[in-house]
């Protein structure tokens, strides 16, 4: 049987999900603090964690991000179950790696509609061989795209890049994400920017795509908006108010193995190979 990690201080809410989950074939363990989940999750290694978001020593969004960064956790499909049912909350739960988020009240059909695609994640991964990896949906707002970064960061820790590697594939990820705010979506806060990175067969994967209308990388303007002229693009840009630069696909292209954008242009895949050993030891 499955076994299902329940991270819940409300003792009734707590046994309604038990009850519901335990109805449709699960094993239930339930712990009632944040700490004491990591340490389940980390020792018993569930199939899937239901994991609240008021908990009363550390606020759920952390434990997702421990539980996402840490090479022995991050597979395990995490769906928070909360009372915070605004689109910031939702948004902030995706943000830090949940692969669903039901707001309560909730029905069994939103619980087991959550189960499912907790389930096919899961199996995407193994069936890919990933060893770890993280996806992330935002709003087009720069500050969200540092948060991913800085979590984005600690995910690398697991690999076996040194820190200047390291450094440019952040830099590469930073750098597709503000053109997917700026270009794609024209920092419409109501289109997301979905970002996915996966470690595993040797490599680290990024891909990230917004819900603008795409271009043709092969199409591109000279950078600086004019051969003749290389620095006509600044006045231009300055105009627009747009951030300096407009050389984010040179930048990707000169720090990646591998970059790859699908037909309507608003999906850019990034490849890095790892050297010699996939992963380090823990």
């Amino acid at each position: 049987m499955p076994i299902a990690l329940i991270i819940e201080d409300d003792s009734d809410a707590g046994e309604t999900l038990a009850s519901l989950l335990e109805e449709r074939g699960w094993t239930t363990l339930h712990t009632l603090t944040g700490e004491e989940g990591l340490t389940v999750a980390r020792s018993v290694n569930p199939d899937m964690i239901f994991l609240d978001v008021m908990l009363p020593d550390v606020e759920g969004y952390k434990i997702c991000e421990q539980l996402k960064i840490d090479r022995r956790t991050n597979p395990i499909p995490i769906i928070m179950v909360t009372a915070l049912s605004g689109p910031e909350s939702r948004a902030q739960g995706l943000r830090v790696g949940a692969d669903a988020y039901v707001a309560k009240p909730y029905s069994p059909q939103q619980l087991d509609e959550a189960i499912a695609h907790g389930r096919q994640h899961r199996e995407a991964i193994q069936s890919k061989k990933i060893d770890v990896a993280i996806k992330f949906d935002l709003a087009s707002q720069q500050e969200n795209l540092h948060a991913v970064n800085e979590l984005f960061g600690m995910l690398l820790r697991n690999s076996n890049l040194d820190e200047h590697q390291a450094s440019q594939l952040r830099t590469a990820m930073l750098e597709a994400g503000q053109n997917a705010i700026e270009w794609g979506n024209k920092h419409d806060i109501t289109k997301s920017v979905t970002i996915r990175a996966e470690v595993g067969n040797g490599r680290i994967q990024i891909d990230v795509e917004d819900e603008g209308e795409g271009f043709n990388p092969r199409q591109i303007p000279h950078a600086s908006g004019s051969a003749d002229d290389p620095g006509a693009h600044f006045a231009v840009r300055e105009m627009l108010g747009l951030r300096e630069g407009g050389f984010g696909l040179q930048i990707v292209r000169g720090m990646m193995d591998e970059v790859r954008y699908n037909d309507r242009g608003n999906h850019v895949t990034m490849i890095k190979y790892l050297p010699t050993e996939e992963l380090k030891e823990e």
